[in-house]
């Protein structure tokens, strides 16, 4: 394996990575940024107020998104997996 290969497939894991945890952490900052309005608004400011929504809003999303992202890494799974030819020069 060339050390370009090597890079390429480092490169991939930590794309797949991002784009895996990507909708998760912007639903996690939404979410945020949204309670932190509400509590500005109503100036509660309750740590279970703030964290208890985060939480639930998260797990939500990770629920709703945890199909898409087991597609995503089985696709990942056998594309690198699919073919130890290549990595045996």
């Amino acid at each position: 394996m060339t050390p370009d290969a090597a890079v390429q497939i480092i490169r991939q894991a930590l794309m797949a990575t991002f784009w895996l945890g990507a909708p998760l952490l912007a639903i996690g900052f939404a979410a945020s940024i949204v309670i932190s309005l509400v509590q500005i608004a109503t100036s509660m400011q309750d740590a279970a107020f703030s964290t208890i929504p985060r939480l639930v809003v998260f797990l939500l999303g990770l629920l709703l998104l945890l199909p898409w992202m087991l597609e995503r890494s089985i696709a990942y799974t056998i594309a690198v997996l699919g073919d130890f030819s290549r990595y045996a020069h």
